[in-house]
C-alpha cells in the first residue's frame, strides 16, 4: 500500500511517499517512491511491552481520531548476524492506513526512558 509521509522520516526528509510491503507477521519493508532507500521495520508489539501516547499534533497531522487503528512500526538496521540488528524503539513510525499517510514521531526521551535509539534485537531473542 501506499503512503503519503506527513513527517519525514529522520535523515530521510526527501521521501515524500512510501510503499509498505507485508514480509510476515514480525517484519515488513517500506520503500521509497523517490529512490531506492528501503528500510526493514519490525513490529514492536510482537517483540516486547511498547506504549505510548501519540502527541495531539501527530494525531491530528495523521487525522487519527478515537476509533482509528494506527499501525506502529519501528526501523530496525539489519545486520549480521541478525542478533547484532538493532531498532529504533524511541522514533516509531505510525501508519493511518484509513487516510494513506504515515508519520515517523520522536517520542520525549524523558518521559520513555525504556526506549532506546539502537537496541539490540538480542535482547528480545528466545535464547
Amino acid at each position: 500500500m501506499r503512503f503519503s509521509v506527513k513527517a519525514p522520516i529522520l535523515g530521510f526528509e526527501h521521501i515524500k511517499t512510501v510503499e509498505l510491503e507485508k514480509v510476515d507477521d514480525f517484519f515488513s519493508k517500506l520503500k521509497s517512491c523517490e529512490d531506492k532507500t528501503v528500510f526493514m521495520l519490525i513490529n514492536p508489539f510482537l517483540i516486547r511491552d511498547y506504549d505510548f501516547i501519540v502527541p495531539e499534533f501527530y494525531k491530528n497531522l495523521l487525522e487519527l481520531k478515537e476509533d482509528s487503528k494506527p499501525l506502529v512500526y519501528n526501523i530496525m538496521i539489519v545486520s549480521t548476524p541478525i542478533e547484532t540488528s538493532v531498532i529504533n524503539f524511541i522514533a516509531p513510525l505510525v501508519f493511518n492506513v484509513e487516510k494513506a499517510c504515515v508519520a515517523q514521531i520522536l517520542l520525549d526521551g524523558n518521559r520513555y526512558k525504556e526506549y532506546g535509539i539502537t537496541e539490540e534485537i538480542s535482547k528480545y531473542m528466545e535464547k
